[in-house]
């Protein structure tokens, strides 16, 4: 899985091609992540806009991802598609991840 990166001053905006993060993907997509996490700002935004689908495997990765980013650094989502955010709240992982509407306005609040 290959994703859309884009670095700005203070904040790494991550932006997932593929409609599905499901068990299919998850390995996957904790991979790519690690390397578009392992350098750059400690404050980066997880744009989910174009992903219709979301299982436990990949909320389960999605969550390894923000561990492995590791203490004092920080994911954000952003776009999340209604299926999308059904998922997060029923988990209540809405809680857990500060959810931006869209991946700029997530940029336009921490870059201020």
């Amino acid at each position: 899985m290959e994703f859309l990166e884009t670095c700005h001053d203070t904040v790494k905006i991550v932006t997932v091609p593929e409609s599905r993060i499901d068990a299919a993907a998850a390995i996957r997509f904790k991979d790519a992540m690690r390397a578009a996490t392992a350098e750059g700002p400690d404050h980066v935004v997880l744009d989910l806009s174009n992903v219709a689908f979301v299982d436990s495997s990949g909320l389960g990765a999605i969550v390894a991802a923000m561990k492995q980013m590791g203490e004092g650094r920080r994911l954000d989502l952003a776009g999340l598609t209604p299926d999308v955010a059904k998922v997060f709240r029923l988990t209540r992982m809405d809680s857990v991840f500060v959810i931006h509407d869209r991946a700029d306005g997530a940029l336009s609040r921490a870059t201020g």
